[in-house]
């Protein structure tokens, strides 16, 4: 693209995974216009997140509650009015779709105003004027770079990262000291997240028990990461554990949590926000994914990155294949992955880490 953006907006109105995932294009994008102001257009929890944090984004401007684009409530035709002719007002070069298929976030990015539009289209969208097609089965961090190529943007596979900042690390210590003993200090940090939006991707919190048990007789110090909402999950897991672990679900902060899994020799999650959270802050990571879900959020790489798989592509309840079509069913499609799986990638990357930590205090 000839000529230079200096005012960008992006709609990303979405979950943790959902800004990770686009945060390669992101970077790609400011690194196309060095000079650009790159305004997010997200949700609350992006400008809590995002406010004063190094990365690509200059901005957040909250969206209001709109049909497809942000349904935690009934719209508001106010409130619309007021933002679209705020946006207009703005005069965006270009006005970005990396929300999802288009159905609904098109006409939206399409209202802004913008004097180019770009984006993803699905079959049941309006065009933009530039645009590639959303396909279900893709990566996601390559479906934005996509998106980000149609203005000039180097397509290159990057792995997303996210900066931990000295407020996070004074968080997570503070936390750290009062819940942690000298000894458990001491020792490597394993966290492990069991929710998931999803309840389908949620493995059995017995299974993270036998997982978090092992990992604690390797001598690692175990602590349980989660929302609030997460809490009865964590508790599971804590009371089906022989050796206890920290309980922090709605203890810290996301830039606190961001802080703890950085901390970490090993992350083991559900295919959910914190483990691509903890993988974009340099944390070796073991993920349980639905097979679905490999092909759209999995990273590529294996060195630091592992990832337990489920096969079972038919509903457990109704026996419907998940691969072409969706129910109404919330029966999990991860519990047939075993908690020895599990735990031989933990307990490799752990190893690894160990052995990466004496090699560094070697050479110094």
């Amino acid at each position: 693209m000839a000529e230079e953006l200096r005012r960008i907006a992006v709609l990303r109105a979405n979950g943790i995974g959902d800004l990770v995932f686009a945060l390669p294009a992101l970077c790609a994008l400011k690194e196309a216009h060095p000079r650009s102001r790159l305004t997010l257009l997200g949700l609350p929890w992006h400008e809590d997140f995002l406010r004063g944090r190094p990365g690509p984004v200059d901005r957040v401007v909250v969206v209001p509650r709109y049909r497809g684009v942000r349904s935690d409530g009934p719209p508001e035709p106010g409130a619309q009015r007021r933002f679209f002719a705020q946006m207009r007002h703005e005069r965006f070069d270009v006005a970005v779709q990396m929300h999802g298929g288009g159905r609904h976030s098109n006409p939206f990015v399409s209202s802004l105003g913008a004097g180019l539009t770009a984006g993803l289209r699905g079959a049941d969208a309006p065009a933009l004027d530039r645009w590639v097609p959303y396909r279900l089965y893709q990566p996601e961090h390559v479906r934005y770079l996509e998106v980000a190529a149609l203005l000039g943007a180097d397509e290159t596979l990057r792995e997303p990262e996210v900066e931990v900042t000295d407020d996070d690390r004074l968080e997570t210590q503070a936390v750290l000291a009062r819940r942690l003993d000298a000894g458990a200090a001491a020792r490597p940090l394993v966290a492990m997240n069991p929710g998931a939006g999803d309840a389908r991707r949620r493995w059995p919190v017995k299974r993270f028990a036998e997982v978090g048990d092992g990992l604690a007789r390797a001598g690692a110090t175990v602590v349980l990461t989660g929302a609030a909402p997460d809490a009865l999950l964590t508790v599971g897991v804590r009371e089906a554990m022989r050796e206890k672990p920290v309980d922090l679900a709605g203890r810290l902060s996301l830039g606190g949590v961001c802080a703890l899994y950085a901390r970490c020799a090993v992350v083991v999650s559900n295919d959910s926000g914190p483990l691509h959270l903890a993988a974009a802050v340099g944390a070796p990571t073991v993920g349980i994914f639905w097979a679905g879900n490999v092909i759209t959020a999995a990273l590529p790489t294996r060195s630091r990155h592992r990832y337990a798989i489920s096969w079972r592509l038919a509903c457990p309840t109704c026996g419907a294949d998940c691969m072409r079509s969706d129910c109404a069913h919330e029966d999990s499609f991860v519990a047939d992955v075993s908690a020895s799986e599990v735990l031989g990638e933990a307990l490799d990357l752990l190893e690894a880490t160990e052995r990466e930590g004496v090699a560094l205090r070697e050479s110094l």
